[in-house]
This record gives C-alpha cells, sequence and structure tokens, in this order.
C-alpha cells in the first residue's frame, strides 16, 4: 500500500512538473547581428553629352564616329559642352552617306581639311526643327564665319522638311538622333561637301608690273662747244661760197665801171 502510494506520489509530482514547463513561453532564439545597410550611393550628375556614344548607340555611324575621333573634335565638343551656356546642331551623316561618295574623296584630304569637314558639320549654336523655318542664312557653321568662302550653309525649312545647301551639295534632314537644351544631332542624307575644299579656286591674277623709268638724256656742260662734226663744215663751206660770189659780183661790177668811164 506504501508503494502505491509513493508511485502516485511521484507520478503526480512528474505531471506537475511537465504541466508548469509546457505552460511556460519558448525563449526566442537569439538572432545573429547585422550591420546596418549603408545608404544608397546618390546618383553621379551627368556629365556633358558624348557625341561618340551617342552615334554608337544609335548605330550606323561608324565612318562620322571614326573621323570624330581622328581629328580630335569629338574631344573638342565633349570640353566645350562642360559649359551650360556652350550649345551645339550637328548634322550626322550615316555610313551609307559616305559610301555615295566619288572614290578618294575623305582620302584626298589633309588632317587639316578632315577637321574643317566636320566642323563643317557642326553650328555653335542649338537648332531645335522649328527654329530651322526662322533661320538668317547663311548660316556659320565651326569650320568658319558666314562671309562668303568662308564654309556657310544655307538651311530651309518648309512644313517639317529642313534642307540644307552648301553650294556643291543638296542634303535633306531625316530624322532627330539626339535632342536636350545643349545638344542636337539630325540625321542628314548626304555628306555636306563645302565649296572651300572641292572647288578650285581661279589662281590670283599676277601683280602688274612696275612701270619703268625713263632713262635721262645726256646734256653738255652750258659754254661747251658743239661737237657736229657735220653741221660745221656745211655753215663754213656755205659761208665762203657766198662771200667769192659776192667778191666776183664786186669785182664785175668795178670792171664795168671803169670800162664804161673810160669811154
Amino acid at each position: 500500500m506504501a508503494k502505491q502510494v509513493l508511485s502516485l506520489s511521484l507520478l503526480l509530482v512528474f505531471l506537475f512538473h511537465c504541466t508548469t514547463t509546457s505552460g511556460q513561453p519558448a525563449q526566442a532564439p537569439t538572432l545573429p547581428a547585422v550591420a546596418p545597410a549603408a545608404p544608397a550611393n546618390a546618383p553621379a550628375p551627368p556629365g556633358p553629352p558624348d557625341v561618340t556614344k551617342i552615334l554608337q548607340k544609335v548605330g550606323g555611324f561608324t565612318i562620322l564616329i571614326r573621323l570624330l575621333k581622328s581629328t580630335g573634335v569629338a574631344d573638342q565638343l565633349r570640353g566645350q559642352l562642360n559649359d551650360s551656356n556652350i550649345r551645339f546642331t550637328l548634322f550626322a551623316p550615316n555610313d551609307n552617306a559616305f559610301s555615295n561618295l566619288k572614290s578618294g574623296t575623305l582620302n584626298s584630304l589633309n588632317n587639316e581639311e578632315k577637321v574643317r569637314l566636320i566642323q563643317f558639320h557642326i553650328l555653335p549654336t542649338y537648332y531645335t526643327l522649328e527654329n530651322f523655318q526662322t533661320v538668317s542664312n547663311p548660316v556659320r557653321t565651326q569650320a568658319g564665319d558666314n562671309k562668303p568662302g568662308d564654309y556657310p550653309l544655307n538651311v530651309t525649312s518648309v512644313g517639317s522638311q529642313v534642307n540644307i545647301s552648301t553650294g556643291l551639295v543638296n542634303a535633306s534632314v531625316s530624322g532627330t538622333l539626339y535632342s536636350n537644351f545643349q545638344l542636337a544631332i539630325y540625321q542628314v542624307d548626304k555628306v555636306l561637301l563645302p565649296l572651300d575644299l572641292f572647288v578650285a579656286k581661279p589662281p590670283s591674277p599676277a601683280p602688274a608690273p612696275a612701270p619703268t623709268k625713263p632713262k635721262p638724256k645726256k646734256t653738255t656742260a652750258a659754254g661747251s662747244p658743239k661737237t657736229s662734226t657735220t653741221a660745221t663744215p656745211t655753215v663754213v663751206n656755205s659761208g665762203a661760197v657766198s662771200l667769192a660770189i659776192h667778191g666776183m659780183l664786186v669785182s664785175i661790177g668795178g670792171a664795168v665801171f671803169i670800162a664804161a668811164f673810160s669811154l
């Protein structure tokens, strides 16, 4: 009987312990320490527009990109566009436009002339397509001034069509490749060839010869006798003949007078 009571007591103690343990809330597991997330980097301010990257993204402008880089015009544009007050418009002929050039056209140009050719496609002003409707011709390019023979362009706009004339080539704007407040790039269907590079200039006229001074006449000193050898004998001989004739007449007259008196 005592054993049964002891066993029952132990059983009750065990059940009480289990009930107490199961009623306690389970302890949350300890989480590993996590470093605070680093703040996101602020976006870098956009740099100036890069003409070559814009053309590479569009595709089909391999020759123009090569010329922009080899002439240094690409770096020049990028450096100038760092100043937000400087703006440009670029007329961009694609590879097909360059392939339509006469064979050897580009190879006939030296490095300085290639620079001028590329600068001839750049206007030192930002133009929208609408601006071309009121532009004053001739339009100045980066290659020179707007004086005749200094790389001018004539740009006309009829509706949405923009036409460009160099005096040698007539081209059209076929699309807008890029445009923001500082740079506009328009695709053109032909390479713009300036007259100053591809038309021979007439040779300059030769300077007129300087007038020749007349040779001074030789003068004889005052009082010096003339050295003419022909005039003097003639004069002397004429005088001698005249005197001889006069003497003969006097002699004849005297003889006649004496003869008459004798009679």
